[in-house]
């Protein structure tokens, strides 16, 4: 129906530019064609009359009527609508022939796996998430985070984007030390408790995990390192070393079981080895956007937004955090990514001023508003009723990995993107396991499922359907499958720009129900072959988007449940 929509939305542009010609208002970009608000309304709605009414000192309605006579004449409305209606005070409701939204079926079943993508744009965009530190395992924030990420990065790929998924950790700092020296007290025979065990310690049962294999020598490898413990429980770097590898190979194990892959590893100590972060200062001195006081040195922050002013260098010498994030996303922009997203929690939000304005005073070319921001709450996790705050593994929370095993992989991504990023989201571990239709993943692959299952007792090729006569879908639950089909390509476009993927969960909910609803209306595999391979190519295409629409989700459309 992108056709359709396309020839109409053509028509409808020339005829407001021939309703104001020579006005310079612009007209033909008032064609925006709208889903009703009530469906009984018609398939499409256009308020352009009453938005041209003013410029054009029109009365409303006399303008709508005036358009709506206009398109009744052109080709395409001759073609593909049925009915133009005027409501109201000027607003067009417009309803298609079956034959317009019949074409659905055709371009979905001919674009297969590609339906609802859009042409590459040779544009790259670098998105950013996870990004944990490697003190502990993953905890169900992360898991959120992994989620989100990937699902936007999924999108970007839909709308053409050239994507590249990039993880960044802190390898220094005084987290990466308290590791070292809770792991190097395990290794000395203290454990949580004991006389002497460091107030600021971590307490999981992993760092004894971790001190016991590198007592034994053993070798850790992630995807972007290798260390073998010495075995000396002296030798502190050599524990910090093992420690920060045998974590990054943990969360790899993690992510591998959320099936998320990300293309690089930026490392928080290669800005300082590398002299990025000291080349950033210099940059922002020279600038004359910082200055001195009280033995630190500050940046003028307040001049891009910010509330205050923001200290860059403490006293002691040390740099504060958002200064390496600065010389971060200098590099970003170095390396060719005029896109860039950033996926973290809603406890970054005040650096979001901060890290703006460093890179508006650094001066070198990078625009307002870079980069882009998506900030998450974290996750409740509740079953049997009571809230489960804690995790063996982890000591203070409940791990991604902890997750996963209770429900599964396609639980925790439909479930973890089912709300907007910054909305509370508390996870029903009852609620993922159950096989009803209370259970929202449940109830979108039950729907894929059930087609495979029509199909198969069909026994006939999927392939053959695309070129079938759909004439006999004129039934009003088939209609409304066919307008939700219709919907998929421009809700991806949505999604994407609004860095939204629940949107692409409600889109499937309310598929499902619109497939529930038709299979119960019509029986498919009826004795009437015409009218048999019609409904077999709408349900082969609704199966199609529905395996699309989770695949962008990383979930699984399973065939059988």
């Amino acid at each position: 129906m992108q056709i359709v929509k396309s020839e109409l939305l053509n028509a409808l542009a020339g005829e407001l530019e021939k309703l104001s010609p020579g006005s310079g208002f612009g007209a033909g970009a008032k064609a925006v064609l709208e889903s009703p608000k009530v469906a009984a309304h018609g398939d499409f709605a256009c308020t352009a009359a009453m938005q041209l009414a003013k410029p054009l000192k029109a009365n409303p309605r006399q303008l709508g009527e005036a358009l709506r006579s206009a398109l009744l004449t052109t080709p395409a409305f001759e073609k593909w609508v049925e009915t133009v209606e005027l409501a109201g005070p000027g607003f067009i409701n417009i309803r298609l022939k079956p034959a317009a939204k019949q074409s659905v079926v055709q371009e979905v079943l001919q674009g297969g796996l590609e339906f609802g993508q859009q042409a590459p744009r040779q544009e790259r965009v670098l998105v950013e998430f996870v990004s944990a530190n490697p003190t502990g395992p993953l905890h169900v924030g992360h898991g959120r985070q992994a989620a989100l990420g990937d699902a936007i990065c999924n999108l970007f790929q839909t709308q053409g984007w050239d994507v590249w998924r990039e993880f960044y950790y802190n390898d220094a700092g005084v987290q990466i030390q308290t590791l070292a020296n809770s792991t190097q007290c395990r290794a000395k025979g203290l454990k949580p408790g004991d006389v002497g065990w460091p107030e600021s310690a971590y307490n999981g049962d992993y760092i004894g995990d971790i001190a016991t294999d590198f007592l034994a020598g053993k070798t850790v490898q992630s995807d972007d390192r290798e260390f073998t413990g010495s075995g000396d429980a002296d030798d502190l770097d050599g524990i910090r070393q093992f420690a920060v590898a045998y974590l990054r190979h943990e969360q790899d194990l993690d992510l591998k079981a959320f099936q998320v892959k990300f293309d690089h590893y930026y490392l928080e100590s290669s800005l300082y080895t590398s002299g990025r972060v000291e080349a950033t200062v210099n940059k922002l001195i020279a600038a004359g956007k910082t200055y001195e006081q009280d033995g630190a040195l500050w940046l003028k922050s307040t001049e891009y937004g910010d509330d205050k002013d923001r200290v860059m260098r403490k006293s002691d010498g040390t740099f504060t955090y958002f200064v390496p994030d600065v010389a971060y996303h200098i590099a970003k922009f170095e390396r060719g990514f005029r896109k860039v997203v950033n996926i973290q929690g809603t406890d970054h939000h005040g650096t979001i001023a901060r890290v703006r304005a460093g890179l508006q005073a650094a001066g070198v070319g990078i625009p307002e508003g870079y980069p882009d921001y998506v900030l998450h709450t974290m996750v409740r996790v509740m079953r049997g009723g009571e809230e489960v705050k804690i995790s063996k593994r982890a000591g203070s929370y409940v791990t991604l990995r902890d997750l996963i095993e209770w429900t599964s992989k396609d639980a925790v991504r439909f479930f973890l993107l089912s709300r907007k990023p910054d909305t509370e989201y508390i996870f029903d571990i009852d609620l993922a396991l159950a096989q009803n239709n209370d259970n929202p993943v449940y109830y979108v692959q039950y729907a894929h499922a059930r087609i495979c299952s029509v199909l198969a007792a069909w026994g006939g090729d999927v392939a053959s359907l695309k070129s079938v006569d759909l004439s006999p879908l004129e039934g009003p639950q088939a209609q409304t499958l066919m307008l939700a089909l219709a919907k998929y390509p421009e809700m991806l476009t949505a999604a994407a720009e609004g860095f939204a993927p629940h949107d692409v969960t409600f889109y499937l909910r309310d598929l499902a129900a619109s497939y529930h609803s038709y299979y119960d209306a019509e029986r498919i595999l009826v004795d009437d072959e015409k009218v048999k391979l019609a409904r077999l190519a709408l349900v082969a295409a609704t199966a199609q988007v529905i395996q699309n629409g989770l695949a962008v989700l990383g979930v699984s459309a399973p065939r059988k449940m």
